[in-house]
């Protein structure tokens, strides 16, 4: 399914719209160019779960946030990492609990996703983004 988004507001929308699709599990891998949107869809997903807007921020420089809203939530972000490295921060720790994780920047650590990731490819252009989900239905 293939989404277009005119402002940040539609795409924080977007994630809330996918974050009421989440479930206990889930594991969800956001590819894109830097200011594609990644950051901002997961305000909207994180909302979902009670955590404000505001404390989503670029985990650039922690790698992974840990957030206890009504469903423990897991932001990472590999941007600052080699797929090396990626692969050493005890990934897997993170992937496939009692929680809702969600990667930017995934295709650092293809090799440690689970095969039923939803997958969301964000492409910024002219203005407007052009978000493709797979894996899960809206």
């Amino acid at each position: 399914m293939k989404i277009l988004s005119r402002s940040e507001d539609e795409t924080k929308e977007l994630g809330r719209r996918l974050g009421k699709k989440l479930k206990r599990g889930d594991v969800v891998c956001l590819y894109g160019e830097l200011g594609s949107g990644k950051t901002t869809l997961v305000k909207g997903l994180a909302s979902v779960f009670g955590i404000s807007e505001r404390d989503i921020t670029s985990a650039s420089f922690t790698v992974i946030a840990e957030y206890e809203g009504s469903i423990p939530f897991y932001h990472i972000d590999l941007y600052r990492l080699t797929c090396e490295e990626a692969l050493e921060i005890g990934l897997r720790e993170y992937l496939g609990r009692d929680s809702i994780s969600v990667i930017e920047w995934a295709e650092k650590a293809e090799g440690e996703l689970p095969d039923n990731s939803i997958k969301i490819n964000l492409n910024y252009m002219d203005d407007i983004r052009e978000i493709e989900i797979l894996g899960i239905e809206l």
